[in-house]
């Protein structure tokens, strides 16, 4: 959908106490609302205008979802990963879902990312960088405005903060009101992550807390449970030189990220803070652009330039150097480190095509970008059975060759972006269970793109060490 927006309305802010450290200078001439006057894609077409305005004005007083100083730290340790001195593991749903706002499934989603960030912390030797794609994932671009069945022709389902997965005209109906009740539930889900955290859920003492029930017999099992025990006799020896605890490796930093889709709900979560000059988008630490709504002359772009979080890009086959550079000068032109990261999707068969232009002119023109590559979904296909799916050997073989790519032409792929969960599910076609289009039936639950499970997951972490180990050699 193509919208363009206009609005008056104004964000209730006290400037007073602003510092001038800092200064984003790119974000003259620019508002939260600057956006609207810009073609927006992907915008659902709410049917009351008014209502819509009610709901912006509702969730400008609530209260944010993050804090200035956190989207700050993330935004150092990215800066660190560009250097090669972090690793960024970025991962989540592909769309959440109210109904998944529940304890046992925001736990089993963290485990998995532990566990992954455990085998990265063993093998890479370098500090992880947790971002969890979750509290606020709830919004999708889609391929067609509408969706027909026996003749009947209803919206597209955009996500819960949109509209309903039920092909019915009340439930197709985009809901203004949806915004609020995404926004209770990704702060719901941000609290409980923070006391899971700070109550030693992360202990590196304690790795057996990550454990998922359902996976005690999975062939990976062994692999990674000598991965955890040497990791404690690690920690144990160290602290017996040391004569006391390492309390450091009590707790891990997680941070949070979604796809900035739905611009009327970023911009009511666009606020300033005192003490910091600028806007911060406080509805996550993380946000990034998606394929679809990278136009440099867009309404996601006006939007992304003005704020102060890092950001993130999804770039696919079809993206040019220019294009590329053009985005860069837009979104960083004081070339800060930390704030920018490419997210490189390009398809297990195009990618040694199409990405070494794209890192050369970066590299000609000194751009400090994070590369990162998402596996995920330049692999995208329908089985015979009509199940939307992506095979393992190719989101490995992906990944593999942009280490191979990057390494080349003497850069440096410094993260992964994954879809993936903490539940039993069969989704994704191969792994170390060797899933065919038969078990794809038995557990497919996803409403939009498909999802590694947890043995697929920690083959792809294992996978990233053995090839960044070979690599360095």
């Amino acid at each position: 959908m193509t919208t363009t927006f206009h609005s008056n309305r104004a964000m209730n802010i006290d400037e007073s106490s602003m510092t001038n450290s800092d200064t984003n200078t790119n974000a003259e001439n620019w508002t939260p609302a600057s956006w609207r006057a810009r073609v927006a894609l992907q915008q659902p077409t709410y049917p009351d205008l008014a209502a819509l305005e009610h709901v912006q004005n509702e969730l400008s007083l609530l209260p944010p979802l993050v804090t200035s100083w956190e989207i700050l730290a993330l935004k150092k340790q990215l800066a660190e990963a560009q250097e090669g001195k972090r690793f960024l593991l970025q991962g989540g749903d592909c769309a959440e879902s109210f109904s998944d706002c529940e304890s046992g499934l925001i736990s089993n989603r963290l485990k998995v990312l532990l566990q992954m960030s455990l085998v990265l912390v063993h093998g890479l030797r370098l500090p992880v960088v947790r971002v969890g794609r979750f509290a606020g994932q709830y919004a999708k671009p889609r391929s067609t405005d509408t969706e027909t069945k026996d003749g009947i022709i209803l919206p597209s389902y955009r996500g819960d903060f949109i509209n309903q997965p039920e092909f019915t005209e009340a439930a197709r109906m985009p809901d203004p009101r949806r915004m609020v009740k995404g926004h209770a539930r990704s702060a719901m889900t941000m609290n409980f992550v923070r006391a899971l955290i700070d109550g030693g859920f992360a202990d590196l003492h304690h790795p057996e807390y990550w454990d998922l029930d359902w996976v005690s017999h999975s062939p990976l099992s062994d692999e990674y449970h000598k991965m955890v025990e040497a990791v404690g006799n690690a920690v144990r020896f160290m602290e017996t030189i040391s004569g006391s605890d390492l309390n450091n490796l009590n707790r891990a930093d997680f941070y949070t990220s979604h796809e900035a889709l739905l611009l009327p709900y970023e911009e009511a979560l666009t606020r300033k803070v005192p003490r910091q000059n600028g806007w911060f988008n406080l509805s996550t630490h993380f946000p990034w652009i998606g394929m679809r709504t990278a136009d440099i002359d867009g309404a996601h772009t006006e939007y992304f330039r003005g704020i102060r979080n890092p950001i993130a890009i999804k770039i696919g086959p079809s993206v040019t150097p220019d294009q590329l550079l053009k985005l860069a000068d837009v979104l960083n032109p004081e070339n800060e480190a930390g704030r920018l990261t490419f997210i490189q999707r390009m398809g297990a068969a195009k990618v040694t095509e199409k990405l070494p232009p794209l890192i050369k002119a970066i590299q000609s023109e000194g751009k400090k970008v994070l590369w990162v590559c998402d596996p995920m979904h330049g692999n995208t296909e329908s089985t015979s059975n009509g199940y939307k799916t992506r095979r393992f050997d190719n989101i490995r073989s992906e990944l593999d060759q942009s280490f191979d790519v990057h390494a080349a032409l003497g850069s440096r792929l410094g993260g992964v972006h994954l879809e993936l969960t903490g539940e039993n599910v069969t989704e994704c076609l191969g792994g170390a269970r060797e899933l065919t289009e038969t078990d794809l039936e038995r557990a497919y639950t996803s409403t939009v793109d498909p999802r590694m499970n947890y043995e697929q997951s920690l083959e792809i972490a294992m996978l990233i060490v053995r090839k960044r180990s070979a690599i360095s050699i």
